[in-house]
């Protein structure tokens, strides 16, 4: 069946204290995305972020993000106050998050809450019990770096960091209440995103979260089980991921994250990836699987390197894994995110799988004609975007693009009277007449938003994730449009 819906960040949601939250903003998108005739909303990873603020680089693949609980929830429940609230420094500008004021100034007030909290009785042991082994000893990580000034667990004290005898209790002994705080925090969370989400899908909306392929290095996942990954006998990394040299990048990317020994996951039937496929389809309606040619084959950096451009293609898991999978929890809704150079054999593991890739409009335009991002070339087991997070939007894309591939761009739309203040509209309509079963448009594409309304640009850091829609930026017009567009093109 045909359905539509948008993409944006629980960040770049509006609301009072400087970043995107589970607030009543969140609830207002929600019948938005209902009145514009949406049936998916898609976000990126909740997961706590670092230094960076990469959602896609997170301490924990079994944790939430604390900046997105609702500050003014805490207040109905008389854990902090308005004027507490109010009287912080959260950033000024409404359209971007200032990630140095949310930490410096949330978690103190997150602090205080909890401490009111735990002063009315409650008992973070007790509700432990509610949260996951693993979200538990992510809150035990992250008491831990607190106690080493939050450097990287390579760097804390050698006991504690090979978890000798004895070390890990007495870690949890002297930290039980910075242990209690992030409790907390993971209890209110998913009190609030439950919530949200129950409301959602009463509102006929499912959400579309993102599966990051890698984990952090830093990370409660790479400390706690570095038998997954490619270490050696002290926790070093042996290898790195990353990506080859290629017409984006001369000397490759350099992800830095650790790499998976896939012989003991298949030895134990790849029983972590069934936690963290179980935690995510709780999390999530659809699940967005990222770099999904890393399982058919990943590049290997050698460690030490300072870039790409020395590397081994390597086997992935291949169509085991989602045998597994598919064998644990029936069948999957799951997207798989097949961009780059794919090799027959990624192509081959797709349709195995079953599951759809995507398609994304700013790769279709090569004068050449041949890409298989146009919308001739599509099957229905698909999902079109006009562009993705890490894409620039649809108006600077245009505008960048070169003589010769605009000119395709309008013999195949036919669009050569199209004011460039509202080419966006002539790919937003391809994408949702094409034959694939789902159309994903990112919100700034249908604000006709320019160059500073990109989310992310791949392998830089300081200007990335912080792009926030602006309090009544979507008009009533807009939504009657979207509404329109959906209903025309059969995505009721």
């Amino acid at each position: 069946m045909r359905k539509c819906g948008m993409l944006l960040p629980v960040s770049s949601l509006p609301s009072k204290y400087g970043i995107g939250a589970f607030s009543k903003e969140a609830y207002e998108w929600i019948d938005l995305l209902k009145k514009a005739g949406q049936h998916y909303w898609q976000i990126l990873p909740l997961g706590p972020t670092g230094y960076g603020d990469s959602p896609y680089q997170s301490f924990s693949s079994f944790a939430g993000n604390p900046y997105f609980i609702d500050l003014e929830e805490l207040v109905r429940e008389d854990l902090i106050t308005a004027s507490q609230c109010n009287l912080l420094d959260f950033g000024e500008d409404v359209s971007a998050v200032s990630y140095e004021k949310i930490y410096e100034n949330r978690y103190p007030l997150l602090k205080q809450a909890y401490l009111t909290w735990k002063g009315k009785g409650n008992s973070a042991e007790a509700f432990s019990e509610t949260l996951s082994e693993e979200t538990v000893w992510y809150c035990f990580f992250m008491a831990l770096k607190d106690h080493f000034q939050g450097k990287c667990w390579i760097h804390w004290e050698e006991d504690i960091r090979l978890k000798k005898e004895g070390a890990v209790e007495h870690y949890k002994k002297l930290l039980a209440d910075d242990m209690g705080f992030y409790i907390f925090l993971q209890i209110k969370f998913w009190e609030q995103w439950k919530k949200l989400k129950a409301y959602a899908g009463e509102q006929g909306i499912r959400i579309i979260g993102d599966l990051p392929i890698y984990v952090a290095f830093d990370s409660a996942d790479a400390w706690g089980h570095p038998e997954l990954f490619q270490f050696d006998e002290k926790g070093y990394p042996e290898a790195v991921a990353g990506c080859p040299p290629d017409a984006f990048s001369a000397t490759g990317q350099l992800w830095g994250n650790p790499l998976y020994r896939w012989d003991y996951h298949k030895e134990t039937g790849y029983e972590w990836w069934m936690k963290r496929l179980e935690y995510s389809f709780c999390l999530y309606d659809t699940v967005r699987v990222d770099h999904f040619r890393g399982f058919d084959e990943y590049y290997r950096v050698p460690a030490g390197r300072e870039d790409a451009m020395v590397g081994t293609w390597e086997k992935g898991p291949g169509i085991q894994l989602f045998t597994r999978l598919k064998e644990r929890f029936g069948d999957l809704d799951i997207i798989a995110e097949d961009l780059g150079f794919l090799t027959p054999s990624v192509m081959d593991l797709l349709s195995e799988t079953g599951f759809p890739g995507m398609k994304v409009l700013e790769f279709a335009f090569d004068a050449n004609g041949e890409s298989i991002y146009l919308p001739h070339n599509y099957s229905k087991n698909c999902v079109v975007y006009t562009g993705t997070h890490d894409n620039q939007t649809l108006r600077s894309w245009y505008e960048d693009l070169s003589e010769v591939d605009r000119n395709f761009s309008r013999r195949y739309l036919n669009n050569y009277n199209t004011p460039g203040d509202e080419i966006h509209w002539d790919f937003i309509r391809l994408a949702l007449a094409s034959v694939a079963n789902l159309a994903v448009i990112p919100v700034q594409d249908y604000l006709g938003t320019g160059r500073n309304g990109r989310i992310n640009e791949p392998s830089t850091l300081g200007s990335n994730w912080k792009w926030r829609l602006k309090p009544g930026e979507i008009t009533e017009d807009l939504v009657l449009k979207c509404r329109e567009l959906a209903l025309l093109y059969g995505r009721k």
